[in-house]
């Protein structure tokens, strides 16, 4: 694959070959596999090569089974990728976009040259920016966001000051840093009543997805066991003020060329039994305990207030490919941008997919959809 800028086209002597990398070495390895069983599934292989690449818990690359049964996740099967598989080595000039395999005590395999890579990470050492780092220095397109976006959406403290320098509004919240915590803890505990958050507050790893590490805390005497908690995760911690109201969710799609994103219909997250919020196992574990909604039921000029808000966020982050924006919707109709995520879950019955499906655009459609996208996105600098 030349580096060239104009090289935009799909090639058309041979199938688009496509890297599909998942696992990685954050607290979100399981839910990296089990999307990357639903993408394995869906991709046209008349259309598609397809070569599945798995980083395990250990931060080793390997070539993974092309098999989506071995990376579901349920409540009776927690996947992960196999550390002793043979090793996958990436791409490390801007002129040669072969993987290589190597096994012990065989020559090493060339798997051929790839098109684009679809990074399938949730979390640090994947969705941050480091993998986006890795693959720009080797003028590999990817799919989704680049190293600016996925990193300071990733980091809940950043992504907050990004949003509100460009003036989308944005709740309360105060920050606990490892220095904080280690200078002077009773301090940084102060600063919550300072800041005047009222209780309950959520209480989260700065750098963490799917829920890990979250606590809700209705009393101050559970504040420190949750920073702690937390800092399990990530040592950056971001204490947030409870919002009451519902939340909904829009996903968003880069347009083409000089097209402005898209924006899907709304979603809504409402859990009705067994949970505080929406942690890890009402999402991957025991949906029957969640009702997600598409479209979500909001007045229609709010819908479409928080739909271009959406697509705001996305440009002001500088988001590239898709995103998921989440929103809080109160009672008296403020609309609170909670956040972006640059690579939100991805099985069929995740919010985003669901979200563009009830706008029309099927689950096989929107990879193809990401995949076109990466491909017509040139090089380097953007």
């Amino acid at each position: 694959m030349n580096a060239d800028a104009s090289d935009h086209a799909q090639p058309t002597t041979r199938k688009v070959r496509i890297a599909l990398v998942f696992g990685g070495r954050s607290s979100e390895h399981e839910v990296s596999c089990s999307t990357a069983a639903s993408v394995l599934s869906a991709l046209d292989r008349d259309r598609y090569d397809v070569i599945p690449v798995g980083i395990a818990r250990d931060g080793h690359w390997v070539l993974a089974p092309d098999d989506p049964a071995q990376f579901r996740l349920d409540s009776g099967h927690r996947p992960s990728v196999d550390t002793t598989a043979a090793s996958v080595i990436l791409p490390t000039s801007a002129t040669d976009k072969r993987l290589v395999v190597h096994e012990p005590g065989q020559p090493p395999e060339s798997l051929g040259e790839v098109d684009v890579v679809f990074p399938l990470l949730h979390g640090p050492f994947g969705e941050d920016g480091t993998i986006q780092g890795m693959f720009d220095l080797a003028d590999v397109r990817y799919v989704g966001s680049g190293v600016t976006a996925s990193a300071t959406m990733m980091d809940k403290h950043v992504m907050k000051v990004v949003f509100a320098a460009a003036g989308l509004p944005v709740g309360p919240y105060v920050v606990v840093t490892d220095r904080d915590w280690a200078r002077d803890p009773e301090a940084a505990l102060a600063r919550v009543d300072a800041a005047g958050l009222e209780y309950p507050v959520f209480v989260k790893p700065a750098r963490a997805g799917s829920s890990f590490g979250i606590t809700r805390v209705t009393e101050p005497a559970g504040l420190r066991a949750a920073i702690e908690t937390a800092r399990e995760h990530d040592p950056k911690v971001v204490i947030e003020q409870g919002i009451f109201g519902r939340e909904i969710e829009c996903g968003v799609l880069d347009g083409r060329g000089a097209e402005l994103p898209r924006a899907s219909v709304l979603g809504e997250c409402r859990v009705v039994a067994n949970h505080d919020f929406y942690d890890f196992d009402a999402k991957y574990l025991h949906a029957e305990d969640v009702v997600l909604q598409m479209p979500a039921e909001v007045d229609p000029e709010v819908a479409e207030r928080i739909r271009a808000l959406a697509v705001e966020a996305f440009l002001a982050a500088g988001c590239e490919g898709l995103a998921r924006v989440d929103f809080f919707l109160t009672p008296a109709g403020e609309i609170l941008l909670n956040e972006i995520n640059t690579m939100p879950g991805f099985t069929p019955t995740s919010m985003y997919p669901r979200m563009w499906a009830a706008t029309g655009l099927s689950y096989p459609d929107l990879i193809d959809e990401l995949v076109t996208l990466a491909l017509e996105r040139r090089v380097g600098l953007r």
